[in-house]
């Protein structure tokens, strides 16, 4: 048996910063009515033609492979997270394997939305585990800004989110005790619609139909959010996740040298990081920059943190997501 171990991380985000003062002059908001929802002071977009979720993925693979020490046909295989993929099909996997020009290795895509990051290290952590693969490039990218109704019909889900890729390379460790010690996955469909968007043609209306009608009240096509309902539930399966984690590891909340939470919203890192009574350096927020990059935001913040020293070896490290569909899940790593 072999444990994965992250040996490799990087990231990537537009240069295009959108800040509160910018999304107010198109629509009725502003500065302080969104940091005090949010926490959020800016984020970052495409510039249309530029960056795609699979160029940006690509752009932070490189940057995970070089850190990692490994030529990428030491890779084994690909697990891309996202919700937004530049073709519907085929994933954007296939299209990292052809652009770093990886041989014909497998490639998964993982539809996981928030907690894909999450979803992704789990796979490849059991196929190292099993002795399948023994390096696994994981990434999560997501472009949400070219999706977003820019009005101010759609500020409560427009104001959040934002564009960027992490990525990590997996590697086999033969030390058990280093490494993934778990990986714990949920999910709750029951609350599928609380946090959504339809496919037009998958769903009750094709995209033919929405251009001939040409309805400008028609908000069918842009995300909908219950954005308390997902709240209160986020909070819950947050806490019931890392504890999961900790108690699967006989470990306890005094054991956590750093946590990073998937960056949904700042007020629901510091509910957790109160009820936890971790200290500011114990937790490690990004989001006030960034948004809400989905399946993105722990690799990005992954990568902050280790950049900036706040991830040393030895150091009990745990992860955890929660988003739509419901889907939730946490990581317990011994760095």
């Amino acid at each position: 048996m072999f444990n994965s171990k992250i040996t490799g991380l990087g990231y990537f985000v537009p240069e295009n910063v959108v800040t509160n003062d910018d999304l107010s002059k198109v629509m009725d908001t502003n500065d302080e009515w969104i940091q005090e929802r949010t926490g959020i002071k800016e984020r970052r977009h495409v510039i249309k033609g530029e960056d795609t979720t699979m160029t940006m993925g690509v752009k932070a693979a490189k940057i995970a492979i070089d850190r990692a020490g490994i030529d990428k046909d030491d890779i084994d295989f690909i697990v891309f997270a996202t919700l937004s993929p530049d073709y519907y099909f085929p994933g954007p996997g296939v299209l990292v394997q052809r652009e770093l020009g990886i041989k014909t290795v497998g490639a998964i895509d993982v539809r996981n939305q928030c907690s894909g990051f999450v979803y992704g290290l789990s796979v490849a952590d059991q196929y190292i585990k099993t002795g399948m693969y023994k390096n696994v490039l994981v990434i999560g990218s997501e472009v949400h800004s070219t999706g977003l109704d820019f009005t101010t019909r759609g500020r409560g889900v427009t104001v959040i989110f934002g564009d960027g890729a992490g990525a990590a390379i997996l590697s086999r460790e033969e030390d058990t005790t280093k490494g993934v010690l778990s990986t714990h996955l949920h999910s709750e469909g029951q609350h599928a619609e609380e946090l959504s968007l339809i496919s037009p043609g998958m769903g009750t209306r094709w995209v033919t139909d929405i251009i001939k009608e040409n309805d400008p009240s028609d908000v069918s096509y842009y995300p909908y959010m219950n954005g308390q309902f997902v709240f209160k539930n986020a909070v819950v399966r947050f806490s019931e996740v890392i504890m999961e984690g900790l108690i699967a590891n006989n470990l306890a909340i005094e054991d956590i040298d750093l946590l990073i939470p998937h960056q949904a919203n700042l007020r629901i890192s510091q509910f957790i990081q109160r009820k936890f009574g971790l200290d500011n350096d114990k937790v490690f927020n990004n989001i006030m920059r960034y948004g809400n990059t989905t399946a993105a935001s722990i690799p990005i913040a992954l990568t902050e943190a280790w950049e900036q020293g706040k991830v040393k070896e030895g150091d009990l490290v745990v992860l955890a997501a929660f988003g739509s569909g419901f889907t939730w899940g946490s990581v317990i790593i011994r760095w």
